[in-house]
């Protein structure tokens, strides 16, 4: 008789990787308000739980985030210039986009952007612990 191995002890034998808890984001960019570029990743980041202004207006079938798209993505941009980048994934954002929470240096960016007004909460529910 032939025992055959259903996998068990197999998976026991292989070393387990660990998933990186951050991604380290080189050259961080500001598409937009709620979006960045990273020059190590093939896709651009979403950040989770904001929207931004749009950069050239709102078209008339969509609910936008009110106010100016170029100073929330200026304001994104100088967060991003404050430390190093980590992106947290938190799955895809649409259009080829990955979805995540962001910090530059100790600054949840996500966050940040809400407090600074220049996003506000939506798609999905973030948490922001108290400003100090």
């Amino acid at each position: 008789m032939v025992e055959v191995d259903t996998g068990t002890r197999l998976a026991a034998t292989l070393p387990t990787v660990p998933i990186p808890p951050a991604i380290i984001c080189v050259s961080p960019a500001a598409i937009d308000g709620d979006t960045i570029r990273c020059a190590n990743l093939p896709a651009s980041v979403r950040l989770i739980g904001i929207d931004a202004p749009e950069l050239h207006g709102c078209p008339k079938a969509r609910r936008c985030a009110p106010g100016d798209g170029q100073a929330s993505r200026r304001a994104l941009a100088q967060l991003l210039a404050s430390g190093p980048v980590l992106i947290r994934r938190q799955g895809d954002g649409g259009f080829g986009r990955i979805a995540g929470r962001v910090w530059a240096g100790r600054v949840d960016v996500n966050c940040a952007m809400i407090r600074s007004g220049h996003a506000i909460r939506r798609y999905q529910r973030i948490r922001c612990p108290a400003a100090p």
